[in-house]
């Protein structure tokens, strides 16, 4: 191996290693998941340090924090090792689609669309290793924090590709025994008298949209709870706690069980949320997020949108 090899391949390593630290929050944590001493750990970052003539990180007693500079060096970081990682893997996928494949999904909709097909997946590609991680933060795949990402509503403009996977109307629903105790809303305004249960996204307001004699309005509605995801909120209309508006996804079993059940369907002013996977596109994106994406949109296409679309 020649000299300039050699140094492309520490240099690799001292990415990955960086990486480790900040992701571990220290130098022996990152040792230990690399089987290297602190010190070894701590000599790298210095070297690092001093190639670049900035301070990437800063140290105290009790713990490491990352500078502006450092921060910027983690997400090149990233999108290199990233790179590195799908150059090998398109060349392990000219047979059978392989390696390792990282999902980030919504916990809701990871939980009651996502898992449940992943069995399915992994009978059809047994080579594909998937790592799925549900949760409601927004999760960088070009800093190449994830392979694919399911995501809701408008897109940010960026350099992702992204494909449509379905869509998911909004449901107004109560149980039947709410309903039995407080009366069925017959028209959007009856919704004052009771318990509208919201979600509490800072972008969120208490506001519902309807729709009567083709005129789009909306209506301010109060509750006692708020949550930050539809299944908590279907969960909670679903033991007589109040009503709720949710995707219609989220409360899909609870309506065929009869636990729920849709109301003002008659002012449902057709509202839905446009779902996509986002990805790193382009000639050449690996074989398994290929298989995966296109796995998603043949099943979420025919399940995703719920009762009564």
């Amino acid at each position: 191996m020649d000299a300039k090899m050699l140094l492309g391949a520490d240099r690799a390593h001292s990415l990955a290693m960086f990486a480790a630290v900040v992701e571990q929050g220290s130098f022996s944590a990152a040792g230990r998941l690399l089987g290297l001493s602190p010190s070894a750990v701590s000599r790298t970052i210095d070297r690092i340090e001093a190639r670049l003539g900035v301070r990437l990180l800063l140290r105290s007693t009790r713990a490491l924090s990352i500078t502006a500079e450092g921060q910027a060096y983690l997400q090149a970081a990233r999108r290199i090792l990233a790179d590195l990682d799908d150059a090998e893997q398109q060349i392990a996928d000219q047979g059978a689609p392989r390696g390792r494949l990282r999902v980030s999904a919504a916990l809701s909709h990871g939980r009651l669309c996502i898992v449940p097909l992943l069995g399915e997946f992994a009978a059809l590609y047994p080579h594909i290793l998937v790592d799925i991680a549900l949760t409601d933060t927004v999760i960088d795949v070009a800093a190449g924090q994830a392979d694919v990402a399911v995501r809701f509503g408008l897109l940010a403009d960026s350099t992702l590709t992204a494909r449509r996977l379905g869509e998911t109307r909004r449901l107004i629903v109560a149980s039947p025994d709410y309903l039995a105790r407080f009366g069925e809303p017959q028209v959007p305004e009856d919704l004052h008298r009771h318990n509208c249960l919201n979600f509490n996204f800072r972008r969120a307001e208490p506001v519902w949209p309807f729709l009567r004699d083709g005129r789009e309005f909306a209506l301010t509605v109060k509750g006692n709870i708020e949550a930050n995801n539809g299944e908590t909120l279907g969960q909670l209309a679903a033991i007589g706690v109040g009503i709720a508006r949710v995707g219609a996804f989220s409360v899909a079993q609870e309506i065929a069980e009869g636990r729920l059940m849709p109301i003002l369907e008659a002012f449902n002013p057709g509202d839905v949320e446009i779902i996509h996977a986002v990805f790193v596109g382009g000639a050449t994106t690996p074989a398994r997020i290929r298989a995966f994406v296109d796995f998603l949109a043949a099943r979420l296409s025919r399940s995703i949108a719920g009762p009564a679309t």
